[in-house]
């Protein structure tokens, strides 16, 4: 009997590690925590995950290095229009941090393909069920961004 519980807690803990977002930085940053109450500017490249530990990009990214056309920052606000995997991973980011961010498919679209699969007309494209790992580095409060950003073109 016990046997039996141990085996049905270590399934339970190893579903709970595979639902989990995970957060693994590439770059630490020094700034403020992310919080649900600013609005921020992010760069993000959107890859999927396969199942080999491999990842295929997914079309989107808002960096010129990764494929965009121009850079051009993605404004958030956490826990606003977003899939859940993202807001629970921004949340344990600092502002200047960059990292991968693993969103398992129950905390992203799940069952939903998003976008376009022809790939020639552009556009991005997540088959339905799918893991998703984005890039992200979060560059600051957006209006802190922006007011940089513009002191530059001075």
């Amino acid at each position: 009997f016990a046997a039996t519980i141990l085996l049905s807690l270590l399934l339970s803990l190893t579903q709970a590690q595979q639902d989990a977002v995970t957060v693994t930085i590439i770059q630490p940053g020094h700034g403020p925590a992310v919080t649900t109450s600013h609005r921020y500017s992010s760069h993000v490249t959107l890859y999927i995950q396969n199942t080999d530990g491999t990842k295929t990009p997914s079309g989107w990214s808002t960096r010129t290095q990764d494929g965009a056309t121009v850079d051009a920052p993605f404004a958030f606000t956490p826990g606003v229009g977003l899939i859940t995997g993202w807001t629970e991973g921004v949340l344990k980011m600092r502002e200047g941090e960059r990292s991968w961010l693993g969103v398992p498919s129950e905390k992203g679209y799940g069952g939903r393909a998003m976008g376009s699969p022809n790939s020639s007309s552009g556009g991005f494209y997540i088959p339905a069920n799918s893991n998703l790992l984005f890039d992200i580095e979060i560059l600051g409060k957006e209006e802190e961004v922006v007011g940089r950003k513009s002191r530059q073109d001075l």
